[in-house]
């Protein structure tokens, strides 16, 4: 049996999958520690943001919240539907539609910084303290046209 992920997205000012990010968000914190934001600030984000959602049978599987200058703000993906591409094909519509894509990740999220070296992203900065527990983050900012076209033969279209 195949199995179909559908791209939706939700642009800035609609929040039809604002409840499930929240949620799916809330799992991976509860279970790696990471993506640690207050509700209020989240939903906000989210709102002002466009979010490129993958869906499975209704149920979202990954979401990408990003803003109008290519910001990064929210990347998960669910714990079962990891290492399929979805990250990447999220990431590949970002770039697709931004001239600089940019994102911050904990420092000690080594998965996360893993993931985006891969697809290349550089390190620009280490800001210590940047979040609001103290957590320090590197941000990140994805190289020139030729990484961009190599992400997207990461997700062959």
């Amino acid at each position: 049996m195949s199995v179909n992920v559908e791209k939706r997205t939700d642009p800035p000012g609609e929040s039809d999958y604002a409840t499930a990010a929240w949620e799916l968000k809330e799992r991976i914190r509860s279970a790696e520690g990471v993506l640690r934001q207050r509700r209020g600030f989240f939903v906000d984000a989210y709102r002002r943001s466009t979010a490129h959602l993958l869906v499975e049978n209704d149920r979202l599987v990954a979401f990408a919240s990003v803003r109008r200058d290519g910001y990064i703000l929210f990347l998960a993906v669910h714990p079962d539907h990891r290492g399929r591409g979805h990250a990447e094909r999220l990431v590949a519509d970002i770039a697709e539609n931004h001239r600089s894509v940019t994102c911050h990740a904990r420092t000690t999220n080594r998965q996360a910084l893993g993931f985006y070296e891969h697809l290349g992203f550089e390190v620009i900065r280490r800001i210590d303290d940047y979040y609001e527990d103290g957590g320090d983050a590197y941000y990140l900012k994805l190289g020139g046209e030729s990484l961009r076209e190599r992400l997207s033969g990461f997700v062959g279209r």
